[in-house]
């Protein structure tokens, strides 16, 4: 089991799991923790096993003030309270580095040399001649498979969250020193610990089952 997990309960992480706008903004997550929710967030699925994302861990009240001169305002209680704020961006030219993770992964035995000629031969052509609107959705692909994944993560260490999408995606990259056209904005996550006292969130109505599915 990972360090730091205090709820290994499925239900309750998964069905359990609520938007908090208003977090106990005295609590602290140490940059150690952090990294194991990323390292355990990481091994979310991704197309090809690009792992197309990249996190920007915001944490101080500098960082926060400059997360307010671009969210949207309905979005301050989060940004405000929260011990962090996570921001998530596609990345379109993780491809660049697929040649040195697959050969990594044959010289620790993981796979073999028929496997990686397989990848250099086939998947990685894919991305290398791929038009930037191809790699921008692949990206925010992976990059929202990794965001869910947080969340629980989050939850599992014994944290709440709030999925945010509310913000100017223009300005999100340059912000923070990004190339704008690499790194995509998917999503900024608040995470923390519910505010003591806080009413209970709204519990949110799902459509009825058969009104989302069918069979084919």
């Amino acid at each position: 089991m990972k360090d730091n997990v205090v709820n290994n309960d499925f239900k309750d992480v998964v069905f359990n799991r609520q938007s908090v706008r208003k977090f106990d903004p005295t609590v602290k997550i140490t940059h150690e923790e952090f990294t194991k929710m990323i390292e355990e967030t990481t091994s979310a699925p991704s197309a090809c096993n690009l792992q197309a994302w990249h996190f920007v861990i915001v944490d101080t009240p500098e960082g926060k003030e400059k997360l307010k001169s671009y969210f949207m305002k309905f979005n301050l209680p989060q940004v405000e309270t929260c011990s962090a704020m996570v921001l998530l961006f596609g990345d379109t030219e993780a491809y660049k580095s697929y040649r040195d993770l697959w050969t990594k992964a044959y010289h620790n035995g993981q796979i073999d040399k028929a496997k990686l000629d397989e990848v250099f031969n086939t998947f990685l052509p894919l991305y290398e001649s791929a038009n930037y609107e191809t790699l921008v959705m692949d990206a925010t692909v992976d990059t929202t498979l990794a965001a869910m994944q947080f969340m629980l993560i989050a939850r599992s260490h014994g944290y709440e969250t709030n999925p945010i999408g509310g913000y100017n995606t223009k300005k999100a990259a340059e912000i923070w020193g990004l190339d704008s056209k690499r790194f995509i904005p998917v999503m900024a996550i608040a995470i923390g610990k519910r505010e003591a006292g806080a009413k209970p969130e709204v519990k949110s109505v799902r459509y009825p089952v058969e009104q989302v599915y069918q069979f084919a």
